[in-house]
């Protein structure tokens, strides 16, 4: 991995865990909460978007060194 797509791709790890974190805690709040539960379903739609990116990135780099 390039050194400056690696710096995106650790960043963009620790967001995802914080989105991670932030959905998980709204999940268990929202047992009386729709707004909760609506936020929650943005916060994943988000972290996996981010996880999207993480392996669009990550993958360039495999395919650019493959000898097959």
């Amino acid at each position: 991995m390039t050194g400056s797509y690696e710096t995106i791709v650790e960043k963009l790890q620790a967001i995802e865990e914080d989105l991670r974190d932030l959905a998980y805690d709204r999940l268990r709040e929202s047992a009386d909460s729709p707004e909760l539960l609506k936020e929650e379903r943005r916060l994943t739609q988000a972290r996996r978007a981010i996880e999207k990116a993480i392996r669009v990135l990550s993958a360039g780099d495999r395919t650019e060194f493959d000898t097959d």
